[in-house]
């Protein structure tokens, strides 16, 4: 005989909304994991050129210590999903931030190149857990007006997480203590461990899981009602990607000597990079809810379209002080404009499309989808280069961000100052034009 479905009792109460103060302060701390998600991708750039004297490694060993953080991170975004359904927001994101602790001890304390590319992938794993974990969270427990401006804070201390980084790897570079360049992340990560046990739960998974957690995973992600939402969210964690954004992230210096100009220094290079990222994202911060996502992603798209093909066309030409003068300036434009629009709004779109019981599974997908492109991009850039040249590159990505806006003019929704219910049926609509949307889960509140 089978035993009937275990549900746990509901709460005497519902969860009275946070006060602005403790809203704040939650969103502080566990924005910390975008902060940690910045820091680990970035501070490799600098702290491998040391490591590479130190291990002696040859080229292949070097590509490894980069890419075991984004193999785990694909693995950590895939894996979060479903115990942040099962056992709640709060109890993954403690774990998390215990990841990133460990994961950046055993860095500092790595002595073979073994060892490094391990804890490289422990901290992948924590990263990739963050990447889906935290802006999850933050769509969760803000109201509509402010959900946007919630969710670009932690984007905002991802791209400061990045800057801080290079900020380090320049710090020590003269003493190339590379130890250090990753021990300077167990202050946030011990902060992040610290809070998170103090954080509320989400109030949305307290009155929406216990049809969630009873519910296969299965069945939810390939649901006509989940459809519209994976078909958007992986779409444009594709674009985020094939966009270019890395190629920029990671080989600006490259780029800049291969057009001319003298890279002799690239920390500084990546920190100018670095910091035009955090003043264009935290300049999204009152457009997100004022504009609209759909704006921003099609001003976005439209400005890295344009931005790369004048981007192409520069390294296409003969090296001149002209060419490489545009060639800097298009590098510029075209992080901006990402930092404006698709860089906060993915993430953001990820977390208010999907309905409840398939919200953390499913942003879970985007994000594996995003590392895996992030992982194909960072290492077919400078081969793809060399084969058939930079400008083509270029045209390719710019090709990628234009046919994005026609993608984003027909599919993608305004989410704007509306509750995550609201969202969920106008795709419902779209998708089942000549029946009415779905009701809602009776155990789900928007």
């Amino acid at each position: 005989m089978l035993d009937a479905p275990r549900l746990p009792a509901p709460p005497s109460a519902p969860a009275e909304p946070p006060t602005p103060a403790r809203l704040g302060l939650t969103t502080a701390v566990v924005a910390l994991g975008g902060l940690l998600f910045g820091f680990d991708t970035g501070v490799i750039s600098g702290a491998l050129l040391f490591i590479r004297t130190d291990f002696a490694l040859n080229s292949f060993e070097e590509g490894a210590v980069i890419s075991a953080l984004l193999l785990g991170a694909a693995v950590g975004a895939l894996g979060s999903g479903r115990p942040a359904d099962r056992f709640g927001r709060k109890k993954v994101l403690v774990v998390i931030a215990l990841t990133f602790t460990l994961g950046l001890l055993a860095a500092v304390l790595a002595r073979n190149f073994a060892m490094l590319v391990a804890a490289r992938a422990v901290l992948g794993l924590a990263v990739g857990g963050a990447s889906t974990v935290v802006p999850l969270y933050l769509t969760e427990i803000a109201p509509p007006r402010l959900r946007g401006r919630l969710v670009t804070a932690n984007q905002i201390l991802l791209t400061v997480g990045i800057l801080v980084s290079y900020l380090i790897n320049l710090a020590y570079a003269d003493s190339a203590d590379w130890r250090a360049m990753f021990a300077v992340g167990l202050v946030p990560s011990v902060a992040m461990l610290v809070g998170t046990l103090l954080i509320p739960e989400s109030p949305e998974w307290r009155r929406g899981g216990t049809v969630t957690r009873d519910r296969s995973p299965h069945v939810a992600l390939s649901a006509p009602l989940v459809r519209p939402a994976l078909v958007i969210g992986v779409t444009l964690a594709a674009v985020q990607q094939f966009g270019g954004i890395n190629s920029i992230i990671y080989y600006a210096p490259s780029i800049m000597a291969r057009a001319g100009l003298p890279a002799t220094n690239s920390i500084t290079y990546s920190v100018a990079i670095g910091a035009v990222n955090v003043v264009m994202t935290i300049a999204a911060i009152p457009l997100i809810d004022r504009a609209g996502r759909r704006p921003l992603l099609l001003f976005s798209l439209t400005g890295m379209a344009l931005s790369l093909a004048a981007l192409g066309v520069a390294l296409s030409l003969p090296t001149s002080p002209a060419t490489n003068i545009t060639a800097l300036l298009c590098m510029v434009t075209y992080v901006a404009s990402f930092a404006i629009g698709l860089g906060p709004v993915f993430w953001i779109l990820a977390a208010e499309l999907f309905p409840p019981e398939a919200r953390a599974r499913g942003s879970a997908v985007c994000a594996l989808v995003n590392w895996a492109a992030n992982f194909i991009v960072g290492q077919l850039f400078l081969p793809a280069a060399d084969l058939v040249g930079e400008s083509w590159v270029f045209w390719f990505f710019a090709t990628v961000s234009a046919t994005a806006v026609a993608f984003v003019l027909r599919t993608v929704p305004e989410t704007k100052n509306r509750s995550l219910t609201d969202v969920q049926r106008e795709l419902s609509a779209r998708s089942h034009p000549h029946n009415p949307p779905r009701a809602p889960l009776p155990s789900a509140r928007p």
